[in-house]
């Protein structure tokens, strides 16, 4: 007679699927990707571009450096990837964006600027642009793709809101995105200098000269 109770046990304890050695699934080398990325930031982050190393980063995710060269020829290479995935990971979403839309003009316009200002009032942003401002002179194109990413989904949404209040005619602007580019500058940018240089600027600091410098933009906008 065959013994069931032990042939059921000898099933029940069999693993239903053995772990096998060998090639990482792509869900697991598509986090340590992201983790080489990261690490790799806060390493530049902390360091700069000059003094940060390969060998350093490597070490920090446990990597050997021919894997980290078998992604990224050069130093330069990670620093550009890693600088865009920060870039995208501290971007804010259409959505958020889109949300700072208020019941006034000047409200909606008060909300686009602290959305901006806010990028850089956390210590980790604070040290993301600073290290673009920085590295920028050495790598143009790293600024070019902070504002791809950063700025310009809101740059848009402004010049879509300026556009549509000058079809109602209550304002008067011709070229609605250089416009907004330019209320970027004259309104965030002061504050935003501001906080990089490591001077305190209170909450109510900062919403005085954000509003201060809306009445400004909105009377040279008036129709004439």
């Amino acid at each position: 007679m065959l013994d069931h109770t032990a042939g059921n046990s000898t099933a029940q304890t069999a693993p239903a699927s053995p772990v096998r050695a060998g090639r990482p699934t792509r869900e697991q080398a598509r986090a340590r990707h992201e983790m080489l990325l990261a690490r790799a930031l806060d390493h530049f982050l902390d360091k700069g571009f000059e003094a940060t190393t390969i060998e350093a980063i490597a070490a920090d995710v446990n990597m050997t450096k021919r894997t980290v060269y078998a992604r990224y020829e050069d130093k330069t290479a990670l620093f550009r990837a890693s600088v865009r995935r920060g870039t995208e990971r501290r971007a804010v979403s259409q959505e958020v964006i889109e949300g700072t839309r208020a019941e006034s003009l000047d409200e909606t316009l008060v909300n686009i600027a602290m959305l901006r200002i806010d990028l850089v009032s956390t210590p980790d942003g604070a040290k993301l642009q600073r290290l673009i401002n920085t590295e920028s002179y050495r790598f143009p194109d790293i600024f070019q793709t902070y504002y791809d990413i950063a700025a310009l989904p809101t740059v848009r949404f402004l010049a879509e809101i300026l556009e549509s209040e000058t079809a109602a005619g209550r304002l008067a602007i011709d070229d609605p995105l250089l416009a907004a580019s330019v209320f970027m500058s004259m309104v965030v940018s002061g504050p935003v200098r501001f906080i990089l240089s490591g001077n305190e600027l209170g909450r109510t600091d900062i919403d005085r000269r954000v509003r201060f410098a809306i009445r400004l933009f909105l009377k040279g906008a008036e129709p004439r």
